[in-house]
C-alpha cells in the first residue's frame, strides 16, 4: 500500500483539496493517506475543514502574529521535517501557489517522496505578480514529480519551462468538484447568516466583492473602494455586499471610504458556505482572487477581476472574465455596463467554464492508482 501525505494551510488550498480528500478516502484499498495542515491560515482554514469534514492527523499550527515570509517559509520546511520522518509518504500532494505550497514540496523533496502538484502550470512570468505566489509556482514546479495541471494552456507552460510532458496530466482544476459538491449542500442548509442576508437583500440586484492581494494595498484600494462608491451612489437600488478581509491595511481604507453608504454592507470574512451562497446569489462579482475566476462562471456570474494580470488567462479568452486592474474609471464603467446592458451580461453568464466538469479528482486518483499498479 502506497501512503500519500497531503499538505496545505490556507481556506482556498483547503478547499481545492477537500474532494481529492474524500477521493483518496474512497481508494483506501490502494492509499494510505494522511492529511497535514501548516494553518499558515488559521480561523478562515479550520471553516473549511468543519465544512467538508476533515479531521488531519497533523496540525503544524504555524499561524503567529506579525507573521512574515522569511519565518513562515522556514517554520513549514523545519516542522514538516519529524512528519515526513514518521509517516515516510510514497507521495506528497501540494497544491497551488501559498507559501506553504513552496516550503512543503522543498521538504517533501528533501525527504525523497515524490512531489505531486495541484493546479500546476499557472503562470503571469511577472514574479512580482502576483507576490510571491508566481515564484512560489515555480519553485514548486522544479521538484515536482507529477503536474496536475487544470488546462492545456497550464500544460503548455510547463512544457515551455522543459518539463517532460509525460509527467503532465490535464485535469480540471478541483475548484470545480468542490463547488459542485458543496451549492446544493448550501441550498439545503442555510446558515443564519444566510437567512439575514437573504432577508436584508430581498430582490434586489447583488454587487458581490472581495480584495485583498499585497500588490494592490494603498493607492490600488483607494482607487478600488472610490470605484465602489461611485457604483453605489449611482445606482441606489443595487446592494454591494463586501466580505472585508482582516489584513488592516484593506481594513482601514475600506471602511473610510464606503462605511457610510446606505447600500454597501461591509461584512466580516464569510465562512466558505455562506460565500457559495453569496457567489449563487450575486449577479455579477468584483474580485482579485483567483478561485473565484474559476468557481464565478461555473454559476453564471460575470468576474470583474481587480487585477493587471492574471495567470488565469484561460477565463479572460473565454470571455468568462474581465480584467479591469485597480484603475477606478473601468471598474465602474465595467459594472456598470454589466448591470445596464442585458446582451452584454447575457453573453459573458452563459459563457463556457474553461475550468473543467467538476471530475478533477477522479482523474488525479486514477492516474495516481495506474501509476503504482
Amino acid at each position: 500500500m502506497k501512503k500519500v501525505l497531503i499538505v496545505f494551510g490556507t481556506r482556498p488550498e483547503a478547499i481545492k483539496m477537500a474532494p481529492l480528500i474524500k477521493e483518496f478516502e474512497k481508494n483506501s484499498d490502494v492509499f494510505e493517506m494522511r492529511v497535514c495542515v501548516t494553518a499558515q491560515h488559521r480561523e478562515m482554514l479550520d471553516q473549511v475543514l468543519s465544512f467538508f469534514d476533515i479531521k488531519p492527523q497533523y496540525d503544524l499550527d504555524l499561524m503567529k502574529p506579525g507573521q512574515d515570509l522569511y519565518g513562515l517559509t522556514s517554520a513549514i520546511i523545519l516542522e514538516l521535517k519529524p512528519v515526513l520522518e514518521e509517516f515516510k509518504p510514497d507521495f506528497v500532494f501540494v497544491h497551488g501557489d501559498t507559501t506553504t505550497t513552496m516550503a512543503s514540496s522543498i521538504s517533501g523533496f528533501y525527504s525523497g517522496a515524490k512531489i505531486c502538484h495541484i493546479e500546476a502550470g499557472l503562470r503571469t512570468f511577472n514574479k512580482y505578480a502576483p507576490f510571491p505566489e508566481e515564484i512560489n509556482r515555480q519553485i514548486t514546479s522544479r521538484v515536482t514529480d507529477f503536474h496536475f495541471a487544470p488546462t492545456e494552456a497550464s500544460r503548455n507552460n510547463l512544457i515551455k519551462e522543459n518539463i517532460d510532458p509525460k509527467t503532465i496530466i490535464v485535469t480540471g482544476n478541483t475548484v470545480i468538484d468542490a463547488l459542485f459538491q458543496s451549492v446544493e449542500k448550501v441550498k439545503r442548509e442555510p446558515s443564519k447568516l444566510v437567512k439575514s442576508l437573504d432577508q436584508k437583500l430581498k430582490n434586489s440586484p447583488l454587487l458581490l466583492v472581495t480584495g485583498h492581494r499585497r500588490e494592490n494595498h494603498g493607492e490600488g484600494f483607494e482607487q478600488i473602494c472610490e470605484a465602489l462608491k461611485t457604483i453605489a451612489i449611482l445606482r441606489p437600488e443595487i446592494k454591494i455586499v463586501y466580505p472585508v478581509h482582516l489584513n488592516p491595511k484593506v481594513i482601514e481604507p475600506v471602511n473610510r471610504i464606503l462605511g457610510k453608504i446606505d447600500n454597501i454592507s461591509l461584512i466580516e470574512p464569510l465562512a466558505y458556505h455562506d460565500f457559495i451562497w453569496m457567489m449563487d446569489r450575486a449577479k455579477i462579482i468584483i474580485t482579485d482572487s483567483g478561485g473565484v475566476q474559476e468557481e464565478a462562471p461555473s454559476l453564471g456570474k460575470p468576474v470583474l477581476v481587480m487585477r493587471e494580470t492574471t495567470e488565469r488567462p484561460e477565463a479572460v479568452d473565454a470571455g468568462t472574465v474581465i480584467l479591469v486592474g485597480t484603475n477606478k474609471e473601468k471598474i465602474t464603467n465595467e459594472a456598470l455596463a454589466l448591470f445596464d446592458d442585458t446582451i452584454h451580461f447575457e453573453k459573458m453568464s452563459n459563457r463556457h467554464n474553461p475550468y473543467g466538469d467538476g471530475l478533477a479528482c477522479g482523474k488525479i486518483v486514477k492516474f495516481l492508482k495506474e501509476s503504482v499498479e
